[in-house]
């Protein structure tokens, strides 16, 4: 076979198996352009820091904190303000939120291009399917907000389990630094997946399954219910659920939950909030000492007294 022949063939299977590969719906490749850390030792963690008294926040500096793992004193490699560190931000809402969350769509808007230049945010939508990014990782802040559409507020596009789609979501982070990297997830937070009665906070294996990920993965979850046009609407147990599975999945991944009550009327205070807690937080990385595979828990203290740190509980190793 000549060269010329050789390459023409080439050529052909090259297009044959790009074809193949649309026609069989192939997922878009993930944006790659930014590269994950390949040092094992390295964790970073990140730290919100909260005033326990008052609006007013006290200074701290990165010889401030202390890191444990296990018990033992963790040697920090560097402690950065938010600031210092670009934001990955993804924007989840839950596709059958009742339909007064829809009107939260011009406040959610607003959050996204509030968020300092050098933000990323995906935007996307938890529904019966599948997880539908509606906007991939983008710097653009004003195209990342036009995204956004109002939720179909529809029993036919509630899902049956959201944490499900939370975990596909974590995916997309992993062509991302890692570092400050957070999930807002607008959802009623119930996982009717194996019933009602399996729905608890503590029974979910697709919530701790989404905990256990988002850990590996440094992913802070700030989740804020609002209720479902299902179950979460009319029943006062299965809203408690919810409650309770976004409260345990925030607090375990270092976020925050916010409800107030079972019913929705606004996110407008809690998005304020939202705002203010990222623009007070922390990336720490030190080095870890221990070799050993599974769950390694993780305490970050400071010697000043009138702050509170959240962060994550800990992390799996595998």
């Amino acid at each position: 076979m000549t060269a010329g022949a050789l390459l023409a063939g080439l050529i052909l299977l090259t297009l044959l198996v790009g074809f193949s590969a649309s026609r069989q719906g192939v997922r878009p490749a993930i944006n790659c352009a930014f590269k994950p850390q390949e040092d094992p030792g390295e964790v970073p963690i990140l730290v919100t820091v909260r005033p326990i008294k008052g609006e007013v926040m006290p200074e701290l500096r990165p010889e401030d904190f202390v890191v444990m793992e296990d018990g033992r004193r963790q040697a920090i490699l560097s402690a950065k303000q938010g600031s210092e560190v670009p934001l990955s931000l993804a924007v989840l809402v839950q596709d059958d939120v009742v339909s007064r969350a829809g009107n939260e769509i011009e406040g959610t808007r607003r959050l996204i291009k509030s968020l300092p230049a050098s933000s990323r945010v995906m935007t996307g939508y938890i529904t019966a399917a599948s997880l539908q990014v509606t906007q991939p990782f983008t710097p653009d802040l004003c195209r990342a907000a036009a995204s956004m559409r109002i939720p179909h507020s529809s029993a036919a596009a509630a899902p049956s389990n959201p944490y499900v789609e939370l975990l596909e979501a974590f995916q997309w982070f992993d062509s991302l630094p890692r570092g400050r990297s957070v999930i807002l997830l607008v959802s009623d937070g119930l996982d009717l997946s194996q019933g009602l009665r399996a729905a608890s906070p503590w029974l979910s294996i697709s919530l701790e399954r989404a905990i256990t990920e988002a850990q590996r993965r440094q992913v802070a979850v700030f989740a804020f219910y609002a209720p479902s046009v299902g179950l979460t609407s009319v029943s006062q147990l299965a809203a408690s659920y919810g409650q309770g599975s976004l409260n345990r999945l925030a607090c375990e991944t270092g976020g925050e939950a916010f409800f107030y009550g079972t019913d929705f009327v606004t996110f407008d205070p809690s998005f304020r909030e939202f705002r203010e807690l990222l623009d007070r937080q922390w990336l720490i990385t030190y080095r870890s000492d221990n070799p050993d595979k599974g769950m390694h828990r993780i305490e970050v203290t400071t010697n000043l007294r009138d702050v509170q740190l959240r962060h994550q509980v800990g992390y799996t190793t595998r």
